[in-house]
């Protein structure tokens, strides 16, 4: 085997062993649905607050 041959077959193995992703990241919450969830978190630790 010549050294074009080698670097060849190596960058082949290399590229099989890597590992294929699961799946994709989830998209990100729209800022009017994290500001809810923050306004309800602050509700349920107010004195007399919303308890779910």
């Amino acid at each position: 085997m010549t050294s074009i041959d080698k670097t060849v077959s190596s960058l082949g193995d290399r590229i099989n062993a890597m590992s294929v992703p699961d799946r994709a990241a989830p998209a990100p919450e729209s800022l009017s649905s994290l500001i809810a969830r923050l306004n309800m978190a602050k509700l349920r630790y107010q004195p007399g607050g919303v308890r779910l």
